[in-house]
């Protein structure tokens, strides 16, 4: 069964990988594969999670800090445990003719980080901005597809980091509104006169 899956996967990177090639992809891709690379970006990230930290209400701002905690969580556990219980090899590491345009990397293939990370940080944004829905979840799926066209990792790395990254985010949710409730039901304590 496992070898079924694994020449399923890899016929599917084939296809993604070198099938779909074009200049416009060959361009776009890299640049948002290596999104977190660009310091521009990660200033105009930090500003706007700023802004919606100074300026939000009061969801805006716990959107902002559970951001950031899903982030710091999912990254962690992808990059740190899951992808060391598998050790998977990248495609770039393991395959002939990949159509590689950025560099392979030296991690483990299983689960793609970015993808776990957009699509936590994607869920948890749509809870809080629901008329966003589309574009966090759009982007994640582009930014994950990125990781394919590139050369770097498997669909089943996409896929698998993506069910992660919504497993990480709708824990945070969960626990988010676990505490809320307990917090708001509780209310301020009154003093005895």
């Amino acid at each position: 069964m496992m070898d079924i899956l694994q020449a399923i996967d890899v016929s599917l990177f084939r296809s993604l990988n070198g099938g779909l090639a074009n200049p416009v992809f060959d361009l776009l891709m890299p640049f948002l594969t290596d999104l977190n690379k660009q310091k521009i970006v990660l200033v105009l990230v930090a500003v706007i999670i700023l802004w919606m930290l100074v300026k939000g209400d009061r969801s805006i701002r716990w959107a902002a800090v559970l951001l950031i905690v899903t982030i710091a969580v999912s990254d962690q556990l992808s990059s740190s445990v899951i992808k060391h219980w598998f050790e998977r090899p990248r495609p770039c590491h393991m395959l002939a003719n990949v159509r590689l345009l950025v560099d392979c990397g030296s991690g483990f293939s299983f689960p793609s980080s970015h993808a776990v990370n957009n699509f936590a940080g994607a869920l948890v944004l749509a809870w809080f901005i629901p008329r966003g829905v589309w574009w966090f979840f759009g982007f994640a799926a582009v930014v994950a597809f990125s990781r394919i066209y590139v050369g770097v990792h498997y669909p089943l790395d996409i896929l698998g980091g993506a069910v992660i990254g919504l497993v990480c985010g709708g824990l945070v949710l969960v626990l988010f509104h676990a505490l809320d409730r307990t917090w708001s039901t509780r209310g301020p304590r009154r003093s005895a006169s």
